[in-house]
């Protein structure tokens, strides 16, 4: 994964995850002399939002981590995964990065960009080494966004920066979370995938075959990563495109630096978010499901002008 490392990137951020293990119970029968090795146990990282908040566990292992994020509120929300720099916590953000964020976000609810860049210019020298590590997409409510990523070992925050009807980011809500990757790796290999894209600033969003109906695996590589105008980098988000949805209005809402984007209230009709990958550094690759049925959908990034960008493209599913 590539780093984005831009001084107004994702500010507060929430986790906490769970690791899950399902595991396939043992033969009853007394009589049984079956003598072969048992199967590795499957292990995924559960996390649920029933408000405002990331539940799970604390710990997780590094390497391969599928997380299964299962959003029950009634807000479209994210995971992002922030790992931070050695020394600096979740404190430092409330106390260095909250504010900055919070005072920068009124002036662009104001229209006072200038105002805007100037507060976001506060944010401590140590931001910048914040190294942006995937996560899922949006997810719509209801709905359960399943994404795989390899960690390394750290100090990580979660973190979901959709905003508010008054401007406020989610993180501000309780969406921000600690949590700790530890040195023992989970053992686990990426998935089995159908359909292979790749994003960059210079072509865009690209993928090979058609998507078909049932659960379609996708796997991401972020051939580039870059800061965008809005000063965060690019991932893939998949939507289901309800007849005669506005394209446009999507486009628009997906830029958070403008008075409306990304805020829950503003979304406009017609659009199911349905998971994909967060933030990624350039050779990062990650993988994400989702359960495909009949219609149109979209995969797009969060960044602004993102058709000019090759970063919308739509596509059906018979």
């Amino acid at each position: 994964m590539k780093t984005t490392n831009h001084p107004i990137s994702r500010y507060a951020l929430a986790w906490l995850l769970v690791p899950v293990l399902i595991s396939c119970k043992n033969d009853p029968k007394p009589e049984s002399n079956n003598t072969a090795e048992p199967l590795p146990e499957p292990k995924i990282v559960s996390v649920t939002t029933r408000s405002m908040e990331f539940i799970g566990a604390d710990t997780i292992t590094s390497g391969w981590n599928t997380f299964v994020y299962e959003n029950l509120s009634t807000e479209p929300h994210f995971i992002l995964l922030d790992k931070y720099p050695e020394g600096v916590t979740i404190d430092n953000t409330i106390r260095e990065v909250a504010p900055a964020f919070e005072a920068g976000m009124a002036q662009i609810m104001e229209g006072n960009m200038d105002a805007a860049m100037e507060a976001f210019g506060t944010l401590p020298e140590w931001f910048s080494q914040v190294v942006f590590s995937g996560g899922t997409g949006l997810i719509s409510p209801k709905q359960t966004a399943i994404t795989t990523v390899k960690l390394l070992p750290g100090y990580y925050i979660m973190e979901c920066y959709v905003r508010m009807p008054d401007g406020r980011f989610h993180t501000s809500m309780g969406m921000a979370k600690e949590f700790i990757v530890t040195e023992e790796d989970s053992g686990l290999e990426p998935p089995e995938y159908d359909i292979m894209i790749d994003i960059s600033r210079q072509s865009g969003i690209s993928w090979n075959g058609k998507p078909r109906a049932g659960k379609t695996v996708f796997r991401v590589e972020y051939v580039d990563q870059t800061v965008h105008e809005h000063f965060v980098g690019h991932d893939v988000n998949l939507v289901a495109v309800a007849p005669g949805a506005d394209l446009d209005a999507l486009e628009a809402w997906m830029n958070w630096a403008t008075p409306e984007g990304l805020m829950s209230s503003t979304l406009p009709d017609g659009f199911t978010f349905l998971g994909g990958t967060n933030d990624a550094p350039m050779g990062s690759i990650l993988y994400f499901e989702a359960e495909l049925k009949p219609g149109t959908y979209a995969l797009i990034a969060e960044v602004p002008e993102s058709r000019k960008k090759g970063m919308l493209k739509t596509f059906i599913v018979d």
